[in-house]
């Protein structure tokens, strides 16, 4: 499955004015990338991925359409895919823009690659 293209443009615009991004095709998405660290992406398997703070994880899994990132047949903590109401397109900007304003700051805490 090939990403969003209209929900990478919506995080596109929402990190016009953010120092530093970067984009970078990965894991059949598109991500966007902050000091070299991926902070959100338009996940290639559909929704968003967020990178989030490891510790919210149990927090943030509880909001509905939101799941914790499978890789390698491992529930990872600190990555989460978020599907909307049911489809992404349905998220509103407001939720979409918490979700990418929540990897944004996690990812502004780590130290640049």
């Amino acid at each position: 499955m090939a990403y969003d293209e209209a929900l990478a443009a919506r995080i596109r615009t929402l990190l016009a004015e953010e120092p530093g991004l970067t984009e970078k095709r990965m894991f059949g998405g598109l991500a966007f990338l902050l000091g070299g660290h991926m902070a959100v992406a338009a996940s290639g398997r559909g929704g968003l991925m967020v990178r989030v703070d490891p510790d919210r994880t149990p927090e943030l899994v509880t909001r509905p359409g939101v799941e914790r990132m499978v890789m390698q047949g491992r529930e990872m903590d600190g990555w989460l895919r978020v599907f909307g109401h049911p489809e992404i397109d349905d998220l509103p900007d407001t939720d979409l823009a918490a979700w990418v304003t929540e990897g944004v700051d996690f990812v502004k805490t780590l130290p640049p690659k």
